[in-house]
């Protein structure tokens, strides 16, 4: 029986080299994944869905509104800074528009959120005073009426408020910051 020799390496010597990097196929030009998405189509876009999740943020808004002004017994004009940046963001995420329709419709809306939020406030205040119920002075509203109360609670201050909250609203009802036509 011959002595087979078992050949070790020294521990002085170099160490093997290194298996080859793995070398992965380029994805084709075009493809999903090396294309990031970065801009939203024109097919995506719902004004629909943009006009029924900003009124609805808008009456939230205004409902909010109302009611920190009714608890504190004091009108917060930042409110409608607000209401400008929730009904934009519900346009923005419901519609995903990028044209400028889409922010003259959150800053429609959120004008609207303001004046509602005004009229519910003034028509609470109403109630209370009258010893009625909310629901009988809504139900009762005429326009001479809306447009009283409404003078009746204006100051300068809020054209202020107003141009804060329909600038919010346009800005960010606006998807991918775009203005385009």
């Amino acid at each position: 029986m011959a002595e087979e020799q078992i050949t070790r390496p020294s521990p002085f010597s170099r160490p093997p080299t290194a298996p080859p990097p793995v070398v992965r196929a380029a994805p084709t030009r075009g493809s999903a994944a090396t294309q990031p998405r970065t801009t939203i189509g024109a097919d995506e876009q719902n004004l629909p869905m943009g006009v029924i999740a900003g009124l609805a943020a808008a009456a939230v808004g205004a409902a909010i509104w109302a009611t920190i002004t009714l608890i504190t017994n004091f009108q917060i004009g930042w409110m409608a800074v607000g209401i400008g940046f929730l009904v934009g963001w519900a346009v923005r995420i419901a519609g995903k528009g990028t044209t400028t329709m889409f922010g003259v419709l959150g800053a429609v809306l959120a004008l609207g959120g303001c004046l509602a939020g005004n009229l519910l406030t003034g028509c609470v205040v109403v109630s209370r005073q009258l010893e009625v119920g909310v629901v009988d002075v809504v139900a009762r509203l005429t326009p001479a009426f809306t447009l009283d109360l409404m003078r009746a609670m204006f100051s300068p201050m809020d054209l202020l408020f107003y141009g804060l909250a329909i600038y919010e609203g346009y800005r960010f009802s606006i998807a991918g910051g775009g203005t385009k036509s």
